[in-house]
């Protein structure tokens, strides 16, 4: 049986705040931040003591319109500047590449780049594609992570395979990513187990990125730490597309370590937060939570949203029908 690593008072140091905002959030406003906005967000958290931050993706010009998505889409190593400098701050800076659209000819060698770490987004029939960005990354000096997506429609076997080869790249932290938001604390725990025992034998550490369909983010965060997860991925306010994801300041008030500090990132929701609540729209809503307790993937509930649809018992009628 899983032991619980510490108690409800305890200070683990191989806990990693990691901050998804600009990326999680740049789903919502197709990447539009103004550099006010993230230059503000980056002192928040380097403030608050986060770990990492991840600042966008880093997707291909040549494969996603620079005139539809704003910078954060693209991370060009002069607009990261523009935002860090040289970053001379205890946080580590990280982007998303996404399998398809990144392309690993363009990612230049660490030594010339202010990012740390690259973080891969795959679906596991693109794992191949997924293992040879991996260790493309890896040897041009980044720390690497991999969000294996949409496992609650994959098969127990089928995730043990995907895992065991992962655990044979070089990659540094593989995810535990709740793509759809459907799952509930005691699956955490089992996935938190099998993740574990497959990444810890290679020198692996476990992370958790929570979707907040079910408002479950925040206990599937705490519950995936408890058991032994290091790296846990959080956005203020909650931020990112739909129901969005595991709010930092929740989880930064909860965390004993003194080195977290909460009012960098109240200061932030005050200042920036509560306005761009009036002109996006993120957070709890029946047609998120209806695809997340069928655990489906949450299309129809973009459509819904995006059309103001509130007609839920017959949204919920057609999402029983497929």
């Amino acid at each position: 049986m899983l032991e619980r690593k510490g108690s409800i008072l305890s200070v683990r140091e191989d806990i990693k705040v990691f901050d998804c905002t600009i990326r999680d959030g740049g789903l919502v406003n197709n990447y539009q931040f103004s550099d006010e906005f993230v230059k503000a967000h980056y002192e928040a958290c380097v403030a608050s003591g986060v770990d990492y931050m991840e600042i966008g993706k880093n997707v291909s010009p040549t494969i996603m319109s620079e005139d539809e998505y704003g910078p954060w889409n693209f991370c060009k190593e002069e607009d990261i500047r523009r935002i860090v400098g040289e970053n001379n701050t205890d946080m580590k800076i990280a982007v998303m590449s996404d399998i398809g659209r990144s392309l690993k000819e363009e990612l230049r060698p660490k030594e010339e780049s202010v990012v740390d770490m690259i973080r891969i987004a795959t679906y596991i029939h693109q794992l191949p594609a997924a293992i040879e960005l991996i260790e493309d990354a890896h040897a041009k000096g980044y720390e690497t992570t991999v969000n294996v997506m949409a496992i609650s429609k994959s098969f127990d076997d089928e995730l043990t395979e995907v895992l065991n080869q992962l655990a044979q790249t070089p990659v540094d932290v593989i995810y535990i990513a709740d793509s759809f938001g459907s799952f509930y604390p005691e699956q955490i725990v089992k996935l938190t187990e099998k993740y574990l025992k497959i990444a810890e034998a290679s020198g692996k550490k476990i992370g958790i990125h929570a979707h907040n369909n079910l408002q479950l983010a925040y206990a599937n965060t705490i519950e995936a730490m408890t058991y032994g997860a290091s790296f846990l991925d959080v956005t203020v306010s909650g931020l990112g597309r739909g129901a969005g994801n595991c709010p930092m300041e929740l989880l930064i008030g909860f965390l004993k370590n003194p080195k977290y500090k909460l009012m960098p990132i109240l200061k932030f929701i005050e200042e920036f937060i509560v306005p761009l609540e009036k002109e996006l729209d993120w957070g709890y809503s029946i047609p998120y939570m209806l695809t997340g307790q069928l655990n489906e993937h949450p299309r129809p509930a973009m459509k819904a949203r995006d059309e103001k649809n509130t007609e839920y018992r017959e949204f919920y009628r057609d999402l029983l029908k497929e």
